[in-house]
């Protein structure tokens, strides 16, 4: 084994004795790499580098940022092909999934890089003569992130970006369980130029790593992507600490797909099964609840069904793969507890949630549909986070509307349906913040705004030029003329 890949903190790079092993889940004799697991003392250091390197970082010119930005854009898009296969070895989503993540990153960098050279203020007028008014942004300081395993480098990449466009310096903790990818994304920017101290990276437990993140006086602000549990504390944590930070939550979702009797039945197959089971159901957006109008009921479950059997479940490197593993054996232990508690609670098992053996030792799971359930039932309003998907039977558009808003979550809905007047009022009435009409609900652009409504976000949108809402802090300067 090599030796263990370790934290950035002040530009070099530092490890302590302890390390951990990243494991792929398609293979767990595969050990991607071991990485170092930091201390709240390495967060401290990493805190003061970049504490140091503010002021200088946050009045550098757009050009230095922008040339930076799309350096390390250049190296990601370059590199997509090998990033992502780094990502889908130890996240286990297929490798074009991973390809495409990778790809999505190096965009996400291009465009914010495009946004050091657009942000802007105003001048205006005072109600009191001969008095000028000038509102600007400014960086909020240092910015704390905490990201998950299920997108281990589009979404550093969405949080990273914006951070440093706006001129914050940032301390990064990445999910434990998947550090190669945001290592490597770490790696880049900090060869494409960035000075010391600008971004760190702190890999380690969240227990110790993102309870001193969350605790330390010289943190503006933290941005959080994970559960709706962890998320409360980490708003709670900010709203305690002194001064209080600001603070940005992407949590869970239960996201409903209505299919109406109109619907092309093709269509919305397709839909619900990419939206439902691809990337192995563990994304916030997943279509987990599948709100079908009675009269296209048994069809689409019919349907649905014949298109699960083509569906390969299998080593997420290799060809022809459609759905890899899930992430570990946790995740495992938590989809099959929720596939028992469907079916105790009287849901119907009509394809799927078996466990599966595959030439190499895994976690594979088939993925699971249920129909004969409701919304009352448990696995209609908690977060399952795997593949698995259950029916819920409606009378009419009516009744599938008041199923879908009735979720504590508001990440994402979505309708299939020809008719543009139930198209228009679900756009319109979806207590989500994003809506799809014949689209997945998982699956969305990096230069619009992302989040959700209810339980499902907390604080300003992520991504496209919304971000500033975040990254950015309000200036009203008042001059007499």
């Amino acid at each position: 084994m090599n030796a263990p890949f370790k934290n950035l903190i002040a530009g070099e790079w530092a490890g302590g004795s302890n390390a951990s092993r990243n494991i792929n889940p398609s293979n767990t004799n595969d050990v991607v790499g071991e990485y170092t697991q930091g201390s709240a003392e390495d967060l401290n250091n990493a805190v003061a580098a970049a504490k140091a390197a503010f002021p200088a970082w946050s009045r550098s010119t757009p050009q230095e940022r922008y040339d930076i930005l799309k350096k390390a854009s250049d190296e990601i898009l370059a590199r997509k092909d090998e990033l992502g296969r780094l990502l889908s070895r130890e996240e286990g989503k297929t490798l074009a999934e991973g390809i495409g993540e990778a790809t999505r990153a190096g965009q996400v960098f291009a465009f914010f890089a495009g946004e050091c050279l657009r942000l802007g203020g105003e001048m205006v007028p005072s109600v009191r003569p001969g008095v000028g008014v000038e509102i600007t942004r400014e960086a909020v300081g240092i910015v704390g992130m905490i990201t998950p395993w299920n997108f281990p480098i589009a979404i550093p990449a969405w949080k990273i970006a914006p951070a440093l466009a706006w001129g914050n310096c940032v301390v990064l903790k990445p999910a434990d369980l998947v550090p190669g990818s945001a290592w490597a994304l770490v790696d880049i920017l900090q060869r494409a130029g960035l000075p010391k101290g600008a971004l760190n990276l702190v890999m380690g437990r969240g227990s110790v790593v993102g309870q001193a993140l969350l605790e330390h006086k010289d943190v503006s602000a933290i941005s959080f992507t994970g559960s709706v549990g962890t998320g409360r504390k980490v708003a709670a944590a900010c709203i305690a600490s002194n001064p209080m930070k600001k603070v940005q939550l992407e949590m869970g979702g239960k996201n409903p797909l209505v299919v109406l009797d109109d619907a092309d039945l093709k269509v919305a197959v397709e839909v619900a099964v990419n939206g439902a089971f691809f990337s192995t159901g563990q994304r916030c957006t997943a279509s987990s609840r599948l709100i079908v109008q009675a009269g296209i009921h048994d069809k689409f479950v019919e349907a649905c069904i014949e298109r699960l059997k083509s569906v390969v479940v299998d080593d997420a490197l290799k060809a022809g793969t459609h759905i890899g593993p899930v992430v570990d054996q946790s995740q495992l232990d938590q989809n099959l507890k929720y596939i028992q508690i469907a079916k105790d609670e009287g849901g119907k098992l009509v394809f799927g949630g078996e466990l599966l053996k595959r030439d190499t030792p895994g976690f594979y799971l088939a993925p699971a549909l249920f129909t004969e359930t409701t919304n009352a039932m448990r696995i209609s309003r908690e977060e399952v986070f795997g593949p698995v998907a259950n029916i819920v039977r409606v009378k009419d558009y009516d009744e599938a509307l008041a199923v879908a808003n009735d979720t504590e979550f508001g990440l994402s809905s979505g309708i299939c349906t020809t008719s543009l007047k139930h198209a228009t009022h679900f756009k319109r009435n979806s207590e989500a913040g994003m809506v799809m009409v014949n689209l997945p609900t998982a699956g969305v652009d990096y230069h619009v705004p992302f989040g959700g409504r209810k339980g499902s976000s907390y604080g300003p949108r992520e991504q496209g030029a919304y971000a500033k809402e975040f990254y950015t802090t309000v200036k009203t300067a008042y001059t007499l003329a």
